[in-house]
């Protein structure tokens, strides 16, 4: 097992840091590093940006519009690490990370001239339609009807917390297409337009006063048959493809290292009562090194995996290991930050968190304003992709033989 970078693998490095120092807004990146909304529009400009740079879709082969020459496992890495670092806003992923994978894996010739093009243009963006009320974590258990009429699918059911679902125009949907075998059999992966008529888009407010997720309905929705990936009632096998990618979560940790730092400049800033800060306060000194030890061995076993996948090797259980542990850390982290700032935390201004805000921050750094509402949010990152709970439930089954 290699874990080490290689003195090529440094030297991208610092192109990545030049790039993004050279196109990079300063603006988007302070609203990013601080919480605050970015635009729909300032993403879009990024966006363009990676694409002309062919660095939209780094996990994807050249032919599809991925890197010319492609990147390997090391590089992909290291420019998710610097990205995040740098402050540059997210995509709208789903099309790329999960629905792109899924179509080269799965999709027929004609699916994949269609949609990749497209998806990694901007042109397609995507959302996930998995869960259902009372399917959650039990993705078997939806119940979504598709009922074939001739070349089409007639739609009729309810996805629900659906991330992105009003800016997508696109979304890929687990139906159940039969009801006999097992209940992982008898569904299908389908791909809906979200102008098609019956396609309804209301807002779940989530706790902090945000509009991320919704809720989809589908009320006699006409979709092509030839918009299924895969094979009819062999929906399953596709979903758990996807779901590997999904609960790696992005890749490298450059966000939590940010984050990290932070929460040092939160402590080291706030006073401890005493007359030193807050980061002189033994007890508080000592839960920040914990969560950055936890960072440290979280990315060790990334690069573990980083090895296992320059060999080739099958992606295991490693998934639901890193995705269990990531989520602890993130919201570990924002404990910790509502702890430091205090008081200063509860006055929540949820037009702090919005694109075009420039009122002068409670309690006059940037960083406050947005404190609350994440740590409310960041409670989410034990949920989806499969709770923690049954994360683990997989690990004592497949690892430990209980």
């Amino acid at each position: 097992m290699d874990m080490a970078f290689t003195a090529e693998d440094e030297a991208w490095r610092e192109e990545v840091r030049a790039f993004m120092r050279e196109n990079l807004p300063p603006a988007i990146a302070h609203k990013v590093h601080n919480g605050f909304g970015v635009s729909r529009e300032e993403i879009r400009d990024w966006h363009t940006k990676l694409y002309e740079k062919r660095w939209v879709a780094p996990n994807w082969p050249p032919e599809w519009g991925g890197p010319d020459p492609a990147w390997t496992v090391n590089q992909k890495y290291i420019y998710d690490e610097e990205a995040s670092l740098a402050g540059a806003p997210r995509l709208i992923m789903f099309g790329i990370t999960m629905c792109g994978p899924v179509l080269m894996r799965f999709g027929t010739d004609a699916q994949k001239k269609d949609f990749l093009p497209k998806i990694v243009a901007g042109e397609r963006t995507f959302c996930q339609g998995y869960s259902e009320p009372g399917s959650g974590s039990d993705l078997a258990s939806l119940k979504m009807r598709a009922e074939r009429d001739g070349d089409d699918f007639v739609l009729n059911g309810q996805k629900i917390w659906t991330t992105s679902a009003h800016m997508a125009d696109w979304i890929f949907c687990l139906v159940r297409t039969s009801n006999t075998g097992k209940r992982q059999e008898g569904i299908t992966f389908i791909l809906v337009d979200m102008n098609t008529p019956g396609v309804e888009v209301k807002p779940l407010i989530t706790i902090e006063g945000t509009r991320e997720v919704n809720e989809v309905f589908f009320s006699d929705v006409r979709v092509p048959a030839a918009n299924v990936i895969g094979e009819i009632d062999d929906g399953w096998s596709v979903a758990k493809y996807l779901l590997g990618h999904e609960r790696m979560g992005g890749g490298a940790l450059g966000g939590l290292k940010k984050s990290i730092e932070q929460l040092r400049q939160i402590a080291n800033e706030e006073p401890d009562g005493a007359g030193g800060s807050l980061a002189e306060q033994p007890d508080f000194a000592r839960k920040m090194s914990e969560v950055e030890i936890e960072l440290m061995t979280l990315e060790v076993q990334m690069l573990r995996l980083l090895s296992k996948m320059k060999a080739d090797a099958e992606m295991g259980l490693e998934a639901s290991m890193i995705k269990i542990r990531r989520s602890e850390i993130i919201q570990r982290l924002s404990e910790l930050k509502m702890e430091a700032v205090g008081y200063y935390a509860n006055p929540f201004v949820l037009g702090a968190l919005e694109h075009g805000w420039n009122e002068e921050p409670i309690g006059g750094a940037d960083y406050i304003n947005a404190l609350a509402a994440h740590y409310f949010n960041n409670r989410k990152h034990s949920i989806f992709a499969g709770s923690n709970e049954i994360q683990h439930n997989i690990i004592a089954k497949r690892v430990l033989g209980l």
